[in-house]
């Protein structure tokens, strides 16, 4: 059995004639939460659209559980940045959690009673069954970033990608999502997470990618977020990542 999540080998990705991603490759364990780092345009969104085939690379091999990503477009779920969604499009947040069953169903079948059953657990998960009914423009930021994790948990997908989750999201709402994504971490599932918070990498992710147009370092928190990989990664002034440590400690003893 294939003890990898993702593998990517040679990965180069290019806009035009600009390298986006240039030589990366990994290997990612399974049952891990990943944090994905780096400065603004480090390709990270990139990254998480080319594994999934939404931007095509130069070159390069992909796999997810030991098989091509074409092969197993079912058991991977991506939760988009909010500001690639259509917020106007008239459609319910239960509507929305129900795509989810989509792979399944195929677009002309109709979701069945079990469907919805399971639709209204998920939302009722990442607390949002109050709102079953809502236009999903009607949502605040928090709320719309819940809805597409409940759609993600109604896929029952072995990996998720999420890009940016916790954008525009108050604290108590980032807590509650990571709480739930470390319970899906428990059953075995493998999370990715963009992030940009330095100071709660260690205390919310087991492994990290680090990227900026090339890989940095990627492997377990305690091996690869070090000062020189930040460094590395967010350039040679040291103060960003001493800055972000200062804060980590004084919130880690209740200060902040």
């Amino acid at each position: 059995m294939n003890p990898f999540s993702l593998e990517v080998e040679d990965l180069n990705v290019n806009y035009g004639k600009t390298p986006v991603l240039w030589n990366v490759s990994l290997k990612v364990p399974k049952g891990v939460l990943v944090g994905i780092l780096g400065p603004n345009g480090a390709g990270k969104s990139t990254f998480l659209k080319s594994i999934l085939g939404l931007v095509k690379p130069m070159s390069g091999m992909i796999e997810f559980l030991g098989r091509a990503s074409s092969l197993v477009k079912s058991q991977v779920a991506y939760v988009p940045q909010r500001g690639s969604v259509d917020w106007d499009f008239p459609i319910t947040a239960l509507e929305v959690v129900l795509m989810g069953r989509f792979g399944r169903l195929g677009f002309l079948n109709r979701p069945r009673k079990a469907d919805k059953e399971a639709a209204m657990r998920a939302l009722e998960l990442v607390g949002m069954s109050a709102f079953k009914d809502r236009q999903i423009g009607e949502l605040s930021g928090g709320q719309q970033q819940r809805l597409f994790v409940a759609r993600a948990l109604l896929q029952e997908a072995e990996i998720l990608l999420l890009d940016e989750p916790f954008a525009g999201v108050d604290l108590t709402t980032e807590k509650a999502m990571i709480s739930l994504l470390k319970e899906w971490k428990k059953e075995g599932k493998t999370v990715f997470v963009v992030h940009h918070d330095l100071p709660t990498v260690s205390e919310y992710f087991d492994w990290v990618i680090l990227l900026n147009t090339r890989l940095v370092a990627a492997g377990p928190v305690s091996e690869v977020f070090t000062k020189e990989n930040i460094a590395s990664a967010f350039g040679k002034n040291h103060t960003l990542f001493e800055e972000a440590a200062f804060l980590s400690a004084k919130t880690s003893s209740g200060i902040l």
